[in-house]
């Protein structure tokens, strides 16, 4: 991840990205998947590789021994029916034997497909143990990358890319450890037996063919890798407009623009048409260049078996069994295009997923970092010439410092992109310190470990975003193991607990995607229920009761104000009427402290703070004026 100073970081699902990375994609992929097929320290995952692989070749031993018992069993019966011996001891002779031969070739029918059933049941534990790990890595691995990454991603695309990728390692490992490398062994075996049996022309026929094949499937395959490539990004371009657009539902519907957001999906999904055309046109061709090929390899086989027969070298049985091993070998020929086709996809699209798990965290913590003394009380807080930009061209804090001691209550207010909400990014350690230091209880906070940070601090954000559960579950977030008294006395604290109560179901009600059920207001007091119930030694209110009415709110800041009685606070406020009581107010424009103080005297020196709230009271009397009209009973005059 590029750091503050080289600017936003690039995109991990870019299209122009993949492109470069194409040709290593393969053999990386490989690389990463192979400690997941013998899990260092899981023996019972070896043991179940070991049993797998047996089990692979005397599947693929019992296949090559079918076409054997089935010419000899040709060649007793072919002879004797031509003969017609008719003593009893022959005619017993000639029905014992075939029948053996039958058994034989029915139990070895039997062991081919049994075993290789035992292999993928025996195997399928590890694949999916596999599939399970990577894709457990992968989601903790995005939970460490940095807010700048999320800011910049799209959750469309990227839910897509880790959904096609966990897909694509599982045809990656049932097909290639499990049918490329058993059909090259079989292969192996049918030459070696045909040489035997016959002579080098047959060994050569077969090799050729099969070269042949394989020469053109892969060659024709890689060719058809980038129409794929192309469903990929098209599929991930619909998905993100299609996930961006029902996010925003009401926004579409203020402005009606269904059209515009239909419009919008179907240039993606055209686009898709178009790859996915392409791709299956590219399929047919593949398809039918390789049947002429098997088709051309049989007929020499037999042109060259017969000619065996016809001069008296070769007997019928050993004709069926030269064009059966081939027949046989094709089968899995044939289904190895599909697999090499399934692999090669497979590895195109854990691609981007495995780009996903190089992205390197922005923030990390020090080697030898200390966990944060965990300490009942309330803990000092300290910034000191913090500096910080999004961007080498955007700084956003110019120098900022200010103490909170054990218990204090600072607030700080100022325009909008004045760099209020800044502090609270920087505080949890989403991005660190362009210059400066941060400190809690004395102590750095970029040298003590992210989790024990922000185990510290509660924060109740300007947006609320909830999750798609119930209110229980997302007041409980901010402790999950809270049991659910503790739950509903948070609820009290935040004003919502009689609320809840008046709804069907209570406390297990759904609030729907994003929290979009419940009023603004009643979202802000389950963001405030959740952090009581962290209970956490420093608190950060940031705008924490903008969206909600005067009475409400009034409410909500006496329990605040006992709640944070014994906790260092720092309030982050434009509605300046809720940081009265703040031990020193902070005024913070361009990203500088202007001015600093009481309430009191900041009104008294007349300053940017007092015309705030000359402003803010202006409008406040104004909208209180407003109301009063509107609920103005009709024939009452005017004051």
């Amino acid at each position: 991840m590029p750091s503050m100073a080289t600017g936003p970081a690039s995109n991990p699902l870019d299209s122009t990205t993949a492109a470069a990375t194409t040709k290593d994609t393969g053999a990386s992929t490989v690389r990463m998947l192979l400690p997941y097929l013998w899990p260092p320290g899981d023996r019972v995952a070896q043991v179940r590789v070991v049993a797998a692989v047996l089990c692979l070749i005397l599947a693929k031993v019992a296949t090559v021994c079918i076409p054997i018992l089935y010419s000899r069993a040709v060649d007793h019966l072919a002879p004797k029916a031509a003969h017609r011996i008719g003593t009893d001891a022959t005619a017993a002779a000639v029905i014992t034997v075939p029948v053996a031969l039958i058994i034989g070739y029915c139990l070895l029918r039997i062991a081919s497909g049994g075993f290789a059933e035992m292999r993928d049941a025996v195997f399928s534990a590890v694949q999916q143990r596999a599939v399970r790990r990577i894709a457990l890595q992968t989601f903790e691995h995005l939970h460490r990358l940095s807010l700048r990454f999320h800011l910049d991603r799209h959750t469309g695309g990227l839910s897509r890319a880790i959904d096609r990728g966990t897909n694509g390692i599982e045809q990656v490992l049932r097909f290639a450890v499990f049918n490329i490398i058993p059909t090259l062994f079989e292969l192996t075996m049918v030459t070696v037996i045909l040489w035997r049996l016959f002579d080098w022309r047959y060994a050569a026929t077969t090799l050729g063919a099969v070269g042949a094949y394989i020469a053109f499937t892969l060659t024709f395959t890689n060719y058809r890798v980038r129409f794929r490539r192309l469903m990929n990004d098209s599929d991930a371009d619909a998905q993100t407009k299609a996930v961006d657009s029902l996010l925003n539902y009401e926004t579409v519907k203020y402005f009606g623009n269904e059209r515009h957001e239909a419009a919008r999906f179907d240039t993606a999904l055209a686009k898709y048409e178009r790859a996915a055309v392409r791709s299956q046109v590219s399929l047919n061709l593949l398809n039918i260049g390789q049947s002429v090929i098997i088709a051309l390899g049989l007929a020499a086989i037999m042109l060259l078996s017969a000619k065996g027969v016809a001069s008296g070298h070769m007997t019928v049985g050993r004709f069926v069994l030269a064009n059966t091993y081939l027949m046989q070998l094709y089968t899995p020929l044939t289904f190895l295009g599909f697999v090499y086709r399934e692999v090669k996809q497979g590895l195109v699209d854990t691609e981007q997923m495995f780009r996903l798990m190089q992205v390197g965290a922005e923030v990390s913590d020090r080697p030898g970092a200390q966990d944060l003394v965990p300490d009942e009380g309330a803990a000092g807080l300290e910034f000191t010439d913090v500096r910080f930009g999004y961007g080498p061209q955007r700084e956003i804090l110019k120098g900022v410092s200010f103490v909170i001691p054990p218990g204090g209550n600072l607030a700080v207010v100022g325009p909008t992109g004045a760099g209020k909400s800044t502090l609270t990014r920087l505080l949890f350690r989403f991005y660190d310190v362009g210059g400066g230091s941060i400190r809690i209880g004395g102590e750095d906070i970029r040298g003590i470990t992210q989790d024990s940070l922000r185990a510290v601090i509660g924060v109740v954000p300007q947006d609320t975003v909830l999750f798609n559960d119930t209110i229980r579950y997302n007041i409980a977030y901010g402790r999950p193991s809270a049991s659910p008294a503790e739950v509903e006395n948070a609820a009290r604290l935040a004003q919502l607990h009689d609320f809840i109560q008046t709804l069907p179901q209570g406390y297990e009600t759904k609030v729907g995607e994003r929290g979009l059920k419940l009023s603004g207001g009643e979202k802000q007091r389950v963001a405030i229920a959740r952090t009581l119930l962290k209970n956490p030694r420093i608190l950060v209110l940031d705008e924490a009761t903008s969206a909600l009415d005067t009475n409400t709110e009034q409410e909500i800041q006496a329990a605040l104000r006992a709640v944070a009685r014994n906790r260092t606070t720092l309030t982050i406020a434009h509605r300046l009427s809720t940081v009265v009581d703040a031990d020193e107010i902070l005024v913070l424009n361009d990203g500088q402290v202007v001015e600093r103080g009481s309430h009191w005297n900041l009104l008294a020196r007349g300053g940017i703070y007092a015309g705030m709230w000359a402003a803010q009271a202006e409008q406040d009397e104004g909208a209180r004026a407003e109301q009063a009209v509107a609920t103005k009973p009709r024939g009452v005059p005017a004051a």
